[in-house]
C-alpha cells in the first residue's frame, strides 16, 4: 500500500492507494501528537505500506523524519513530478489538499526508482548545525553593514574593510562626539559591536562543534585539498546516503557541475547548469578557489586549462567537476572502504562532461578541442530504434545484392 503525503505546517492530507491505484482511505490530519498518533491508527490495517511524502527536503521535513523515526518506511516525492501527475490526471493544474496527496500516491505507485529516506541522527544535526551557522554568517553580515554604516557617518573617510569587533572597538574609542546625533550614532554603534562579539562566540563554537561531528562520523572528506569542516560537513548533511547516486555523472547532476543539453535540429551545444544543490556547488566553487591560491593538484589543472586556451570561468567549471567526481569517490570510500578506488585513478580521471578530461580527447566526444560550454549531458540514453534501423539497412543490402 503507498500512502500519499501532502504535508503543511500544521495538518497533513493522506490518500492511501492499492498497486492499481484504487483510493482505499483518505484523511486530513492535525500534525500535533493527538492528530499524528490519529493519521498512524487509521493506516496501521496496513502492515506493509510507504509512506510518499512530497518535499521531504523542505515542507515536509518534520513529518519524514517523525515517521523515520518511528520505523515507517518512507520514500521523498519531488513536487515536479506530482505537479506533472496532477496536470494529466485533472487537465489543469489547481491546487487542493486532496489533489496533492493523490498525485504523490499515484507517483508512488508509477515511479520505481523514488529516493528512500534513511534516518540517521548524526547527519541531521549536522543538518542543523549547517544552517544554524548559514544563518549566523547571514546575520553577522547584517550587524558588519550596519556599523559601517554608523562609522562612516561618524568618521567620514575612514571605512575600514573587513572590519572586526577589536578593530571597531579602536575606532570607536577614538572618538568623542559632542552633539546629541553622534553621541546616539556611537551608542548604537557599541550596540552593534557587541552583537557582533557574541555572534562571532556563537559562529566560532558551532565551528569547533562541526569539526568534532565530522571526525566522529569517521569521514575522510577533509583529507581532499580545499575541504574543511564546515564543507565537509554541509556535504555529509545534503548527500545523506551516496549509494542513492548511479555513478558520478548523476552525482555531478545533483551539485550542478554536470552541462545541460541546449541542442535544437542539426546543432548540438550544451550549456551551463544553473541547477542541482546549490549550496553543494557554492562549498565546490570555494574548494575549487582554495586549490587555486595554493600549491595543489587542482592549480596545476587550473593553469593547463588556462594554458589550453580556456577562459578562467571555464576552467574553474572544469577544475569544481574533478573535485566533485573527487568528492563522491571519497564519500564511496568512507561508506564502503572495499569499493576505494585504486591510487593514481583520480589523475586519470576525466570530469565526465566537461573539456579537459585528458590531454587528448573529450570524456564524451571524438574532437579533442571542444568547447568547455559544448557538452553532453552524463548517461546519455541509448537511442531506441537503433538496432531496427540496422537490421532494416542489413535485409536492404542482402536484397540488393541478390538483385544484383
Amino acid at each position: 500500500m503507498f500512502i500519499g503525503v501532502d504535508p503543511h505546517k500544521l495538518s497533513a492530507t493522506i490518500e492511501v492507494v492499492d498497486s492499481q491505484e484504487r483510493v482505499l482511505a483518505t484523511g486530513r490530519f492535525d500534525t500535533n501528537k493527538a492528530g499524528y498518533a490519529q493519521m498512524r491508527k487509521q493506516v496501521a490495517r496496513w502492515p506493509d505500506r510507504v509512506w510518499a511524502v512530497e518535499g521531504s527536503g523542505g515542507a515536509g521535513r518534520p513529518l519524514a523524519q517523525r515517521l523515520l523515526a518511528d520505523g515507517e518506511n518512507v520514500v521523498d516525492v519531488p513536487p515536479k513530478l506530482s505537479a506533472r501527475v496532477r496536470l494529466f490526471d485533472t487537465g489543469h493544474n489547481r491546487k487542493t489538499d486532496a489533489h496533492d496527496a493523490h498525485a504523490v500516491a499515484a507517483v508512488a505507485v508509477r515511479t520505481k526508482n523514488l529516493r528512500v529516506l534513511g534516518y540517521n541522527e548524526e547527519l541531521e544535526a549536522l543538518r542543523m548545525l549547517s544552517e544554524r551557522r548559514a544563518e549566523l554568517i547571514s546575520h553577522r553580515v547584517q550587524v558588519v553593514n550596519r556599523l559601517q554604516r554608523l562609522l562612516s557617518e561618524l568618521l567620514p573617510g575612514q571605512a575600514k574593510p573587513n572590519l572586526t569587533a577589536p578593530q571597531a572597538k579602536v575606532i570607536l574609542s577614538s572618538r568623542r562626539p559632542r552633539d546629541l546625533a553622534n553621541k546616539t550614532r556611537k551608542r548604537m554603534a557599541l550596540e552593534q559591536v557587541e552583537d557582533l562579539v557574541v555572534v562571532d562566540a556563537r559562529i566560532k563554537a558551532i565551528n569547533k562543534e562541526l569539526k568534532a561531528m565530522v571526525l566522529a562520523t569517521g569521514s575522510h572528506l577533509m583529507d581532499l585539498p580545499g575541504i574543511g569542516p564546515i564543507g565537509a560537513a554541509r556535504i555529509l548533511a545534503d548527500v545523506g546516503d551516496v549509494t542513492r547516486f548511479a555513478d558520478r555523472n548523476r552525482f555531478a547532476s545533483w551539485t550542478g557541475t554536470a552541462p545541460l543539453d541546449a541542442s535544437s535540429g542539426e546543432q548540438v551545444r550544451h550549456r551551463l547548469s544553473r541547477a542541482g544543490n546549490r549550496k553543494i556547488n557554492h562549498m565546490l566553487h570555494m574548494a575549487a578557489t582554495s586549490q587555486i591560491r595554493l600549491d595543489t593538484e587542482g592549480r596545476a589543472y587550473y593553469r593547463r586549462k588556462r594554458a589550453a586556451g580556456k577562459t578562467h570561468l571555464e576552467a574553474m567549471r572544469c577544475l569544481k567537476r574533478r573535485i566533485s567526481d573527487a568528492v563522491y569517490r571519497q564519500l564511496l570510500s568512507d561508506a564502503d572502504p572495499a569499493a576505494a578506488s585504486a591510487p593514481g585513478e583520480e589523475l586519470q580521471a576525466s570530469p565526465g562532461g566537461h573539456c579537459g578530461a585528458t590531454q587528448e580527447s573529450s570524456a564524451v566526444d571524438l574532437p579533442p578541442h571542444i568547447d568547455t560550454s559544448d557538452q553532453p549531458l552524463p548517461d546519455p540514453q541509448p537511442r531506441r530504434y537503433g538496432a531496427t534501423t540496422s537490421r532494416r539497412k542489413n535485409e536492404t543490402q542482402d536484397v540488393l545484392l541478390r538483385t544484383g
